[in-house]
Parts: C-alpha cells; sequence; structure tokens
C-alpha cells in the first residue's frame, strides 16, 4: 500500500478503481438525527454545563474545516454540539485517528460522518477524501494537535491541516475555503457530571490568500495564522473564567 506521511502532505493521489485506498464517509439517515437529538437536547445538556461563544463565525454555507483544541474525547460530541445542525443546519464530517475508529465508537463514528486517518502514515485514500469532501462544500472537522492533550496549553499544530486547505482551494479556484478555530475548554482534565465546558469559537480565516505562490511556504504560514488565533481564543477564554469566578466571588 502506498502511504504519504501528512507533514508532507502536497496534493492528494489518485486511487486506482476498486482500490483498498479509497475511504468514504456517510451520514446515516436514521442514527444521523438521531443522535444529534439525543446528544444536543439531553445527553450533553444534562451531563455538562455548556457556554458557546463566537457561534455567528461559523460559515453556513461553502467548504469549511472547523479547527478545535482536542482536549477529550467529549470533543466529538461537543463541536456538533455548537457547529453542527442545530446550530448552523450542516453535518460535519470528522477526520479522526485511526486508533479511534474501533469496536463500538468506530461503528459509531463511521456512521455519523467520520472517516479514519493514520497520523502516522496516512493513506493516500484518507487525504483525498478530506479534499473531496471539502470540494463538495461540506464541513469536516480536523484537530490540529492530533492528539488528546488536558493541560489547557496549544501544542504543536500539524501542518498536514494547512496543506489539505490549500489544495483543496488550488484544485477550485475561488472555492473559498476558511478554516474556523474553536478552543474547547473543560473546567476538569478529565470531564465528570456538572463539569463546565466553554466552546469559543473564532473568526473564520480565509484560505485563499495562501492558495498562490510556494505551497510548503503557504502552508507554514496558514498553519501559523491559525496557531495565533487558536492561542487567542485561548487566552479569551481564561480572562472570561477568571472574571466569572472573581463575580462569584463577590
Amino acid at each position: 500500500m502506498v502511504l504519504l506521511r501528512l507533514h508532507n502532505f502536497t496534493q492528494p493521489a489518485v486511487a486506482a478503481p476498486n482500490s483498498a485506498l479509497a475511504v468514504q464517509s456517510r451520514f446515516s439517515s436514521w442514527l444521523t438525527p438521531l443522535v444529534y437529538t439525543l446528544g444536543c437536547w439531553f445527553v450533553l445538556p444534562a451531563y455538562f454545563r455548556i457556554k458557546v461563544t463566537g457561534q455567528e463565525n461559523i460559515p453556513r454555507e461553502g467548504p469549511v474545516i472547523l479547527a478545535p483544541t482536542h482536549r477529550s474525547r467529549w470533543d466529538a460530541l461537543l463541536v456538533p454540539y455548537a457547529a453542527g445542525r442545530f446550530a448552523t443546519g450542516r453535518d460535519i464530517h470528522f477526520m479522526v485517528t485511526s486508533d479511534e475508529v474501533k469496536g463500538f465508537q468506530g461503528w459509531l463514528i463511521r456512521r455519523l460522518g467520520g472517516f479514519p486517518v493514520n497520523p502516522r502514515n496516512p493513506g493516500i485514500g484518507s487525504l483525498r477524501h478530506g479534499v473531496e469532501v471539502l470540494q463538495n462544500r461540506e464541513m469536516m472537522v480536523i484537530f490540529p494537535e492530533g492528539g488528546i492533550f488536558r493541560d489547557k496549553e496549544l501544542h504543536p499544530l500539524k501542518p498536514g491541516l494547512a496543506r489539505l486547505a490549500i489544495q483543496a482551494e488550488s484544485s477550485q479556484s475561488g472555492s473559498g475555503v476558511k478554516i474556523v478555530p474553536i478552543n474547547l475548554d473543560y473546567s476538569q482534565p478529565l470531564p465528570t457530571w456538572g463539569c463546565r465546558v466553554h466552546i469559543t469559537i473564532g473568526q473564520p480565516i480565509d484560505v485563499a490568500k495562501y492558495a498562490q505562490g510556494n505551497s510548503k511556504r503557504n502552508a507554514i504560514a496558514l498553519t501559523d495564522e491559525l496557531r495565533s488565533a487558536l492561542t487567542e481564543l485561548i487566552s479569551e477564554t481564561q480572562e472570561d473564567e477568571s472574571s466569572e469566578f472573581a463575580e462569584s466571588n463577590c
């Protein structure tokens, strides 16, 4: 099998017909609305105390990559809560690590728009499908830090997200790919019942300005802009939490 490392990704290779590299993601016609309804109206509000800010920053149409910080396995439910069909009228594809697409969780993920990628040796099919999702003007989640980090610090971002976004924009000039930074902040490192969650959604980043010229340099610059945007969101969230704590103790 031909493999391509995510950090070296520049463009998707075309898989041969009937190739094992082919990857698809889909939304179950019955499971997706059921999970959204149960999760958004019952499970999540009952388990967490959720605050969402910046929801108006999510584009209601066009190709979008949601780029959240990754702090818990709950993120895969909380991002759709804040940005999915009940918030924007849009369903969300997920690029998730192959380790997460196992057992019942994997069964569920595959029927809710998720598709696997090996972060160490990403297959061509996964990367190609990510570009296709954007070419179809849909919305997709990629966690730019890669793994889960519970220390509330921003960890190094994988440049593959930027390269994939640039490739999708370059393949369809004027398609208007946007990257939306999102910070997920939990009041507990290991969330339990009653945990506070603050989801802060930032201004979308326009990928078109990075679609011309040297793709490698542009990917670095785009990753830097995303890093700055996430860093700012983390600072805003921390300031907001400090203010709420001070008010509660007055």
